[in-house]
């Protein structure tokens, strides 16, 4: 009986040996064929528009949007669109020139397929718009893209309301630093309101106020500027704000710094505010 065990125990290990190393493939190593036609890398089973960037999953597209839109007989409708994470919105829409008060609506809003266009629940009324990098783009009724010399004029952006109910400390001024001393009357700032929009502020010296428009592509214009006359030992900085004002025509806002530009040209005025 002791001379049978070794022998049956070699048997027993052989088979098992057989049955784990699995066939000779041909590459000289005892492992199980391969069949490519059966893998799928986890990239290749995910759709490509689960993964593409869109509006809707890469931009902040939260927000508020103001914008002056073309009116066929007012001077246009100065809108302003509120975009909440819970998809739900408040628009607010006034016809410049008109006694009639603002009008006001809340609703809800989806995002199209593509995640590239959000659509109100507002009836008898333009509810299409497409979202860019702080921007609100109206379409037309339906939902494909204003052409035309007007085209701009439907663009909503956050700037436009950013700019408003700040103080804006005058920081630098045809590209030198501002240095405030005894000379000066008061710190030189501006501020934006959005009732009849109005900017008003004090140039080191005297204070003045006017109107404001803005427009697509941060667009800006000032107009109808008065200030009071009084007479102060440096009126270097008051010369150069009111000119400033008389040709910026466009500006730009970064977390809490305002710049006024002229064209292509360098900024011609920086400001700073106290809070974002």
């Amino acid at each position: 009986m002791n001379k049978i065990m070794p022998t049956v125990l070699f048997a027993l290990t052989t088979i098992a040996f057989a049955h784990c190393g699995g066939a000779d493939n041909g590459s000289g190593t005892n492992q199980p064929p391969t069949d490519s036609a059966t893998i799928t890398s986890p990239d290749s089973a995910t759709p490509a528009a689960a993964t593409a960037h869109t509006s809707n999953n890469s931009l902040d597209w939260d927000g508020i949007y103001r914008g002056i839109l073309p009116c066929a007989d007012c001077p246009g409708i100065k809108t302003t669109i509120y975009l909440n994470r819970d998809l739900t919105y408040v628009r607010k829409s006034k016809y410049m020139d008109r006694p009639a008060p603002e009008q006001e609506e809340k609703g809800k809003f989806t995002w199209d397929a593509d995640g590239q266009t959000i659509t109100l629940d507002a009836s008898g009324q333009p509810a299409k718009y497409a979202v860019g990098e702080n921007t609100l783009t109206q379409l037309d009724m339906s939902g494909a893209k204003i052409t035309g010399n007007l085209a701009p004029n439907y663009v909503l952006s956050k700037a436009n309301y950013a700019i408003l109910g700040r103080r804006w400390k005058l920081v630098e001024l045809n590209g030198k630093p501002i240095a405030m001393d005894s000379s000066h009357v008061k710190e030189a700032f501006i501020t934006f309101d959005d009732k009849e929009d109005r900017v008003s502020g004090n140039t080191s010296c005297n204070n003045f106020s006017g109107r404001f428009e803005t427009g697509p592509l941060n667009k800006i214009h000032f107009s109808k500027m008065i200030s009071t006359r009084m007479a102060c030992r440096n009126m270097e900085i008051e010369r150069d704000f009111l000119k400033m004002l008389e040709t910026a025509d466009n500006f730009t806002i970064n977390a809490d710094e305002l710049v006024l530009n002229k064209a292509r040209m360098a900024p011609i005025a920086r400001f700073k505010s106290a809070f974002n």
